[in-house]
Formats: C-alpha cells, structure tokens, sequence
C-alpha cells in the first residue's frame, strides 16, 4: 500500500502567519519555518508578539476565513486521493486548518492544539506530539504503507527524509541549498510527476 503525505501551509494554501503579518503590519509574524528550524522557537516569538499587540485567536481566525487554497489545490488533492491514501501533516493547529479543509474536500489532517484564555488571547500551544511528521510516517512504516511526502520548510525535512520518496514543493533558496538529495519541484503537474515516479504502480 502507498500513501501520500503532504504539508499545508506553502503546498496546499498559503501561510497563515505571513497573510495575518500582511493584515496588521507586523513585520515579525511573517517568520516561518522556512526562516526559523527550531518550531519552538518560533511559536514562543509569536506568541509573545501576538500578546504584545493584545491579539487573539478571533483575529487570526477572521484572516484565515478570507483566505483559501492555492489556485488547482483542490484538484491536485482529488487527484491524490484518486490514486492514493493522503494525510496532511502540518505544523498549524486544527483552530486554523478547520475552514481551510473545507475548501480542500475534508482531507484527513493530523495537527496541533491551541490553548486560549476566556479572552480568547493565546496562552499556549499544545504538539501532537515531537517530530510529529516524521513520527507518523515512521508510524505508517509499521502499518507496512510505502510513504511518498512533499513540503517546502524545514520544518518538513526530517517527514521527506524517513518517506520512501520526499519531495520539495515550491520551496525557498536556503532549504533546496542544504536539502539538494530532494527533487525540487514549483507547481502541481511536476508535483504529479515526481509523485508518480516515487510510486511502484503506474500512475495515470
């Protein structure tokens, strides 16, 4: 059995955290993983801003509700599910993925957790668990699944490094630079190639 893991954010839809930058002119949210490896520290620098300017989840879910997949996400999602099992695997957190999976057909995703006050400020963030991308491709390794797995961050590197294939997606200069035993791609049909040529059966 195959299954296809991808990543959301910069694959499927776009980043969160930079489009809610772009709304309130905080130059310092637009940080991602494809600035920042290490996850923790990049959420406590966000969480420390956000409660800084006195934001909460209500604001960032009010840019998440404007927002949507990247035009042919979808169908490049009904075409995966067509051939294969997917999950995506993404370092968000399911308060934000929820009207984002609508618009994608209701993929399966396995994510994070935030915890909020009863002011709906965010006081913290719950991991599913560490590593949790490479974590459940090591787990579907033990229900005998071949894993083929796209993303763009370094957050995503350690996911394409224990799949049978890992592919970068639209990825920036630095990670495709210390990443370069991945094949790169920047749009959906070479996605689809790369995906195919990782399979064992052929794929129309």
């Amino acid at each position: 059995m195959e299954i296809v893991c991808l990543d959301l954010e910069g694959v499927l839809v776009p980043e969160i955290w930079i489009n809610f930058a772009k709304r309130t002119g905080i130059k310092e949210l637009e940080a991602t993983t494809r600035d920042i490896p290490d996850y923790d520290v990049l959420m406590q620098q966000r969480l420390r801003i956000l409660d800084e300017h006195k934001l909460g989840l209500k604001d960032i879910q009010a840019v998440i509700a404007d927002m949507g997949p990247f035009p042919g996400a979808r169908e490049f999602v009904e075409w995966v599910r067509e051939h294969f099992q997917l999950i995506i695997l993404s370092d968000t957190f399911s308060e934000f993925a929820h009207p984002l999976m609508r618009q994608l057909g209701w993929p399966t995703i396995m994510c994070h957790k935030l915890e909020t006050d009863a002011e709906g400020r965010i006081t913290n963030y719950l991991l599913r668990q560490p590593d949790q991308k490479r974590a459940a491709v090591k787990a579907l390794h033990s229900l005998k699944y071949r894993v083929i797995a796209a993303g763009d961050s370094y957050n995503d590197t350690n996911m394409l490094s224990e799949a049978e294939k890992g592919i970068l997606f639209d990825a920036p200069a630095n990670v495709i630079r210390e990443f370069p035993q991945f094949p790169v791609t920047h749009n959906y049909e070479e996605l689809k190639a790369e995906i195919r040529s990782g399979s064992l059966r052929n794929i129309p």
